[in-house]
């Protein structure tokens, strides 16, 4: 992305097997969000500042993508103390310090707000630095949804599939299928959220 090369250079549809597949990226050119959650493909677009369009497709393409593949998940009821993102970081972080690979987890079940934003870069905008992809950013806030997260965590890849301040990367989508974007903040509604992380064989 410091280089500028936005145009899409993975296609989604020759990622296989697409059974028990998990993904997030940003749409080519970053023009919407992309979020793959056991195999099936959603991808959300702006439509105006307080309006956006999620579609259920593999026909997109995106610079860059994280995805795995996983058939069996451990889950807890996420700790009340865990309300916010930054205290999911510190947990995730503190429960598997000896986990040293890239992992993907997942979040299900209710939250009380959220926000998450949709990349909407202008027509013909070139990038060299975070502070430029954020240009295009639009926000959507989130209250009393049920929702289901998927998120990827790496203390290597910072800059690269996260951003440069967090472990964390994370998409949500809500269980209506309306809504779904990067996850910016969320306060998790207490004893009503599920982690979900991968069975190690």
């Amino acid at each position: 992305m410091r280089q500028g090369k936005l145009e899409g250079t993975i296609f989604l549809d020759t990622i296989q097997p697409k059974n028990n597949l998990y993904g997030i990226g940003p749409v080519a050119y970053l023009k919407g969000e992309l979020l793959i959650i056991d195999g099936e493909s959603y991808v959300s677009k702006v439509v105006n500042n307080s309006k956006m369009s999620v579609e259920k497709t593999y026909d997109v393409k995106a610079p860059f993508f994280v995805y795995a593949t996983v058939e069996e998940w451990n889950e807890e009821i996420l700790p009340d103390r865990i309300t916010s993102l930054e205290a999911l970081e510190t947990y995730l972080d503190e429960k598997f310090k000896n986990h040293n690979e890239p992992f993907v987890f997942k979040l299900s079940g209710k939250i009380n707000t959220a926000k998450i934003h949709i990349v909407n870069l202008p027509e013909g905008s070139k990038v060299s630095s975070p502070e430029e992809a954020h240009k295009g950013l639009t926000y959507f806030p989130l209250k009393n949804e049920e929702v289901e997260i998927i998120g990827f965590f790496s203390r290597k890849h910072q800059t690269i599939f996260t951003h440069h301040n967090t472990y964390m990367h994370l998409h949500l989508i809500t269980n209506d299928k309306q809504k779904m974007g990067h996850l910016d903040a969320v306060e998790f509604e207490t004893k009503q959220t599920t982690l979900h992380w991968q069975k190690t064989k």
